[in-house]
């Protein structure tokens, strides 16, 4: 990467606030997120988690670090990947650069291919540019939750392995 965009990069990271990523996922959003994930898991397997961050560590902006490599760190540091069934599933938001990843377990990552989980990161996007932050997500959460009930179903009753609610940075 080149210096001066580099350099733009990391302030526009060092410069988003708590508040602008209140705005975009106000407490009301957050609770039908986490409502919207906990209905879906009920219907399949996977194990869902969102993580929204206003923008990366100065140090992490600074030294290039793609979204991708951010959401795979975040993968590894809540434990997604150290579900039962490898069922786990990370979709990951950068409000700084307006970016979305998803990474999934070896389980479900057999099955779903990263061209449908592509289309996913792009309904929000395409919704985020927008400014429909509530209503982009929980498109994604919808199409998310579809996707595992139709390669995961539920075969009944289980525990819920990770938390519903999501993560703000």
């Amino acid at each position: 990467m080149e210096e001066p965009s580099r350099l733009r990069r990391a302030l526009r990271h060092l410069f988003s606030t708590r508040n602008e990523a209140e705005r975009a996922f106000p407490p009301d959003a957050l609770t039908a997120i986490t409502e919207a994930i906990t209905a879906g898991e009920q219907t399949h397997r996977g194990e869902v988690r969102l993580i929204v961050e206003k923008g990366l560590p100065l140090s992490l902006a600074w030294a290039g670090v793609t979204n991708r490599q951010r959401a795979i760190a975040l993968f590894a540091d809540y434990g997604i990947w150290d579900t039962e069934d490898n069922c786990g599933v990370l979709i990951y938001v950068n409000l700084a650069d307006r970016k979305v990843d998803i990474i999934a377990d070896r389980g479900i990552d057999r099955r779903i291919d990263a061209a449908t989980w592509q289309a996913v990161c792009d309904t929000m996007t395409r919704g985020f540019a927008r400014g429909e932050f509530r209503a982009a997500t929980l498109g994604a959460i919808a199409q998310v939750n579809q996707l595992l009930r139709s390669h995961f179903p539920s075969g009944g009753a289980r525990p819920n392995e990770l938390p519903d609610q999501p993560v703000m940075l």
